[in-house]
């Protein structure tokens, strides 16, 4: 990675996100996927990817994600 690139993070309020998933296409390192368990309201919402396997690029807090969600249900943290 390069030193002019800072690491990010997000956080997904699984119970407000109604699975558009538009986030996941939104995405430019394929760091959201779809989770595997319903949500309060019976979605299947869009989770962040925390593990990085080898050949994947991590979250670099482009917000992206968060710009595209029309249900404002994703915070970005970026590190410093």
């Amino acid at each position: 990675m390069a030193k002019n690139v800072k690491k990010g993070k997000i956080i997904i309020d699984r119970e407000r996100c109604k699975g558009c998933w538009i986030c996941i296409d939104a995405c430019p390192n394929n760091r959201i996927e779809v989770d595997v368990s319903l949500n309060k309201k019976g979605y299947f919402p869009a989770r962040f990817k925390e593990t990085v396997n080898e050949g994947e690029k991590d979250c670099i807090g482009c917000a992206q994600c968060a710009t595209v969600c029309p249900d404002v249900a994703i915070e970005v943290y970026r590190a410093k």
